[in-house]
């Protein structure tokens, strides 16, 4: 095999400049391999940052692993690049970088930039090609229509390692063509508009759930190649759903291969402890203060929205990257410059990228994962927000988890729990999860977290997803919750499938399916989410009942859908609330339905009186089911 050719740079002066000032948003068509014609042969082009490196190379199953036959040659100036082009090298060649440090070790690296990994528990990196033919241009063109603030969003929250397994071979993976066989027609069936992936980012340990990933450019090699990735969400977006990602831009673990210490000096991290090391996670964090590694985070947001068509990023840990005290005790952190708790570094990174994506991709959304009450989150940079699309609503999970844990008698001393989401629900764009977080580490699965018999547990687990589904605001739910799974999600184990042939666990299924078409064909449900114009109390002080009713309102007064929840097994025969108007209504929903596994309790249908309840001139008078859920619309009949 020829030797690494006489360096050649492929950065121009302007890319030199972007990368380090914190500004270029397209460093992977410029660093990592990329195959090229040079001097008359093909070949591949490297490229790798290594500022504080003595000697670099390339080595792979082409030259034997030879250390330093393939060099890699330092750019004249002080970016700390090294490239170097290695002729008759193809796609699929396994290789590592060869960084000789100044105390003299020779680390064996994989490439950041590296768009396919070997499959773990192997390390090397694979020269690869991403060509692609995209079949889903009806969903690009019209994603802006769909994937908007104004339409629906609910979104299935998935691991791939453990949705389904092989049923041959349990202990191995499905392929993502495999995954995309049984998941679309699934997901279809069920009505959720959107999937969100948990990370896909290359990783080498299954047990950190993709949450520690090295290969920030490469979709996971445990399913197969990226083209087969590309072809995954090509189908998703052909079967008329949205695709997001989970992103991880805030720390990355310790393994020898990936970037701790990359050229022996903390690169990518802070060298200060207090700054650079998460005790959460025993992670390094990213130094976004250094303007390479801005770049480095920033590229990758964009690569995966430009080569693999994501719609929308969630974006992991944020609030551990807003606050220098984190998870740390006084003395255990440093504060910024002006003595602050606050990142300053985050902050403008946050902003860059929100500013970013919403420029150069149409239709694209950000969601964060933010705990706290940090202001503006998902408010526009030009009115000081961070300027993500969305925010995780973790106070109304909580508060809900809280109280529908409850026994219904003591839910009567405790009904703030359930409203005072409405206090600020209108604050940000939230949206409501019930993610993978509420399912592990002992918090049991959703419908084990209910009280009473397995009857109630499943009327109790309906009624919260009414108002989950109910509620200003788009909507997750996490793979196993729409069905009942009974135990833990365990990552290395398929969802329990063999539920479905229960009537309750299929009921609940029928149940979500027949939400996501309540929510997606109702605008009331959507169309003014995130304005205070599309809700309306009826009544939140009936604690003796435990029974709330409101309205949620869309843009046209005959969208309106009136909600009541009835919190206890106790039947409210003769129940009247008031109406906004004098029209008819029709009981669109009832979670006590038998279809459902509720208790077909029996009901008629309403008939509106002029008689004054409420505040409101015109009421109704219901027969509330046990543990039960109504949904009343306009009669246009």
């Amino acid at each position: 095999m020829p030797r690494t050719s006489y360096p050649f740079s492929r950065f121009t002066e302007d890319d030199i400049q972007k990368f380090a000032s914190g500004n270029h948003f397209d460093l992977f068509t410029l660093f990592g391999n990329h195959p090229m014609e040079h001097d008359g042969f093909q070949g591949i082009h490297f490229a790798v940052w290594a500022p504080n490196a003595k000697a670099v190379s390339v080595g792979g199953n082409f030259n034997g692993w030879n250390q330093s036959s393939h060099p890699l040659f330092p750019r004249w100036d002080s970016s700390g690049i090294w490239e170097g082009f290695i002729p008759h090298l193809q796609q699929g060649e396994l290789y590592k970088y060869f960084i000789s440090t100044r105390d003299g070790k020779i680390l064996e690296k994989g490439d950041p930039y590296a768009n396919y990994w070997e499959k773990r528990p192997k390390t090397a990196s694979i020269t690869w090609n991403l060509g692609y033919e995209w079949k889903d241009q009806d969903w690009m063109f019209n994603r802006k229509n769909v994937n908007s603030l104004d339409k629906p969003i609910s979104v299935y929250e998935l691991h791939l390692g453990s949705w389904r397994r092989n049923p041959i071979s349990p202990d191995d993976f499905l392929s993502y063509r495999e995954i995309g066989d049984h998941l679309i027609p699934y997901v279809k069936e069920l009505g959720f508009t959107h999937v969100e992936f948990m990370p896909i980012l290359e990783h080498p340990f299954d047990g950190s759930w993709g949450y520690q990933p090295i290969g920030y450019y490469a979709p996971t090699s445990r399913f197969g190649n990226p083209q087969e990735f590309m072809e995954l969400v090509d189908r998703l977006h052909q079967a008329g759903i949205g695709v997001y990602l989970d992103w991880v831009p805030s720390h990355f673990p310790l393994d020898a291969h990936g970037l701790f210490q990359y050229d022996g000096t903390c690169l990518y991290e802070h060298e200060d402890h207090r700054k650079g090391y998460h005790p959460d996670w025993n992670c390094y964090i990213f130094n976004l203060g250094r303007n390479e590694v801005k770049s480095f985070m920033l590229s990758n947001a964009v690569y995966w929205m430009e080569k693999y068509h994501i719609d929308g990023l969630r974006v992991d840990a944020v609030a551990s990257m807003l606050y220098l005290d984190y998870s740390r005790k006084q003395g255990e952190w440093i504060p910024n410059i002006h003595g602050g708790r606050e990142n300053l570094e985050s902050i403008d990174f946050f902003k860059t990228l929100n500013e970013t994506l919403y420029s150069r991709f149409e239709g694209i959304q950000t969601i964060a994962e933010e705990s706290t009450s940090w202001p503006g989150v998902s408010r526009p940079t030009s009115h000081g927000g961070l300027g993500f699309g969305m925010k995780w609503m973790m106070g109304w999970m909580n508060d809900s988890l809280s109280y529908f844990q409850r026994d219904p008698y003591y839910r009567q001393f405790h009904q703030n729990e359930i409203t005072q989401s409405l206090t600020y629900a209108f604050s940000e764009n939230f949206m409501l999860p019930l993610s993978h977080d509420e399912v592990v580490h002992g918090k049991k699965a959703i419908v084990s977290k209910m009280p009473g018999d397995e009857w109630q547990r499943f009327a109790n687990t309906r009624l919260l997803y009414l108002w989950m589904f109910s509620h200003p605001g788009t909507k997750l739910l996490f793979m196993g919750n729409e069905f009942g799974q009974t135990s833990e999600w365990n990552y290395h184990l398929s969802l329990d499938w063999h539920l479905l042939q229960y009537p309750f666990h299929s009921g609940l299924s029928k149940f979500i399916a027949e939400l996501n078409k309540l929510y997606t064909s109702n605008p009331a449900l959507y169309d003014l989410a995130f304005s205070n114009q599309g809700f309306e109390w009826i009544d939140f002080n009936d604690h003796g009942n435990s029974v709330i009713s409101y309205t949620r309102k869309g843009k046209q007064a005959d969208q309106n859908l009136v909600v009541i929840l009835n919190l206890t097994p106790i039947p409210r025969n003769n129940y009247r609330i008031g109406l906004p108007d004098s029209q008819k209504r029709t009981i669109i929903l009832n979670t006590d339905s038998g279809e459902f596994g509720g208790s077909d309790y029996n009901l008629a249908q309403p008939k509106v009186e002029e008689i004054a309840m409420h505040g409101r001139r015109y009421s109704v008078e219901l027969t509330l089911p046990p543990l039960g859920g109504l949904v009343l619309v306009p009669d246009k009949a």
